[in-house]
């Protein structure tokens, strides 16, 4: 009896196990890769496996694929799980397989769950065997590989993009639960709304499973013997709607950014979202608003100077009140960030200011500019010729406080929204007579 077998005839395994196919026809999902003419599909047909990196959310079928590409080429099957596993571990399977390479020319399919949990020294070790071909490595993962499996690692083995499972997938899914099961099927079931079950299953073909099963359960049948699972009982079953949300993984970086994204592309409806989404999924409410003070002076900055003021007095909100309540102003102020007038002309000006730094290092201060505290400063003309401008008429003074090699440079160009129009219109008034500069023939960069 191999692994299947046993699966499927055993209602100790969980119904996700029990279900798991042994023909790539009964395969759910993923036809992208396993259709007909698709690349992992023809490896099968071809029995000719390379290594490969799973790659997708959970519940979209990732072991599942590798148990069945195993079963289907006939090749030895070695798993680990990276969350338990160490060096040793790997190290012993490595070995096996080297054996068998040798005295039985064939080859081990080592599968790592969760690959992207292995350190850098746990995924070198995988490297000779790979290299010398002893094993063909299938991991899975959850997070980008580009960024948790090591790059000589991806280099030998082909990534493959496992998509989320569609509704048409998920009700095919409890389909083939009700009346392939070996158990379940024995059963009268009914589920009035289908929709519900997949909706709270989060596009997760695990989960939706195994609380399926679990609704079963928990479920007494009416006096008709019928096992009904409204939507009352599957929603005390799965408790809550699932959040695909994972503070510490790649979607914490995807939703930070579609969150800001929209802020800046003046969305306060896709700003709320997006923040909502965050807090569902147990996002540092301090973490939001960091980002919120840090937009609101790079992408909205002078247009609306009391952006910063309202992003900071939030930050400081949420440090005195906390949450829930705190998600009332979190979200005020992300619709004050999206509405407000949008200018990134500060941003834009400190880094061409950076960039300048780094051409001229080793420019002086102008003499006038110089803080003369002693006497001999005063002799070397430290300070000399400064005009005050306090002592000008609109307290300006047409003067040189650049160094000499960026003398006419201008960084910081206002745009024409909000109130940086009135600055704008301001410094091109003070400085339309000037011999230092000229803001009405500025280009793009400064000069």
């Amino acid at each position: 009896m191999d692994l299947f077998d046993s699966a499927q005839n055993s209602e100790n395994f969980p119904l996700a196990e029990r279900l798991r196919p042994s023909l790539i026809e009964d395969y759910v999902g993923q036809k992208h890769l396993i259709g007909p003419g698709k690349p992992i599909r023809i490896m099968i047909e071809k029995n000719d496996i390379s290594s490969m990196i799973l790659w997708g959310p959970p519940g979209t079928g990732k072991t599942t694929l590798a148990l069945l590409i195993s079963y289907l080429v006939n090749l030895d099957f070695s798993q680990l799980s990276a969350v338990s596993s160490g060096v040793k571990d790997v190290r012993a399977v490595l070995e096996e397989a080297e054996k068998n390479l040798k005295y039985s020319r064939k080859k081990t399919i080592l599968f790592i769950d969760e690959i992207h949990r292995f350190n850098k020294a746990q995924q070198d070790s995988l490297l000779h065997s790979v290299e010398k071909g002893s094993i063909i490595l299938i991991g899975a993962t959850t997070e980008n590989p580009s960024f948790e499996v090591i790059s000589p690692l991806l280099s030998r083995s082909r990534v493959y993009v496992l998509e989320e499972l569609s509704k048409s997938d998920l009700l095919q899914m409890i389909d083939k639960a009700l009346t392939k099961d070996e158990y379940l099927s024995k059963m009268n079931i009914e589920i009035p709304d289908k929709d519900f079950l997949i909706k709270l299953s989060g596009g997760d073909g695990r989960r939706l499973l195994n609380g399926l099963e679990l609704a079963v359960k928990l479920t007494y049948p009416d006096a008709n013997g019928k096992i009904v699972l409204t939507n009352e009982i599957l929603k005390e079953t799965y408790q809550t709607n699932y959040i695909k949300y994972d503070k510490n993984a790649e979607e914490h970086y995807n939703v930070i950014s579609a969150f800001i994204k929209s802020m800046r592309g003046s969305d306060p409806d896709a700003a709320l979202y997006w923040m909502a989404k965050m807090l569902k999924g147990g996002e540092d409410p301090k973490f939001i608003c960091r980002r919120m003070v840090i937009l609101a002076s790079e992408d909205v900055g002078n247009a609306d100077p009391n952006a910063l003021t309202m992003a900071m007095n939030c930050f400081n909100a949420i440090n005195v009140i906390g949450m829930p309540e705190g998600r009332i102003i979190m979200g005020q102020t992300a619709v004050y960030l999206a509405s407000a007038p949008k200018s990134n002309a500060s941003y834009s000006a400190i880094e061409r200011a950076f960039e300048d730094v780094d051409r001229y290092p080793d420019t002086m201060v102008p003499l006038h500019l110089r803080n003369a505290p002693t006497k001999l400063m005063k002799e070397l003309n430290y300070g000399k010729e400064y005009n005050y401008a306090h002592s000008f008429d609109n307290h300006f003074v047409d003067d040189q406080y650049l160094p000499d090699e960026v003398k006419d440079k201008i960084y910081y160009m206002p745009g024409e929204l909000g109130k940086e129009k009135e600055i704008k219109e301001r410094l091109e008034t003070l400085w339309k007579d000037s011999k230092h500069k000229n803001y009405n023939k500025t280009d793009k960069d400064g000069n």
